[in-house]
């Protein structure tokens, strides 16, 4: 109990692609794709945002 066997995974895939068929999985990857992307490029963004802001608090305190 606790870990799935072969089997299991196999049931679980033969359930997804009866649920949304095989002409739906591609689609559904490719956007899942595009939303990990979209959210790694939107954290190295954010650093870049916070460093002006940094450099304005030292031109502050001189």
């Amino acid at each position: 109990m606790g870990s799935f066997s072969a089997f299991h995974w196999i049931v679980v895939l033969a359930v997804v692609l009866i649920f949304f068929g095989a002409g739906k999985l591609p689609s559904m990857m490719g956007d899942l794709a595009k939303g990990i992307k979209s959210f790694k490029a939107g954290l190295k963004d954010e650093p870049e945002a916070e460093k002006p802001a940094a450099e304005s608090r030292i031109s502050d305190a001189r």
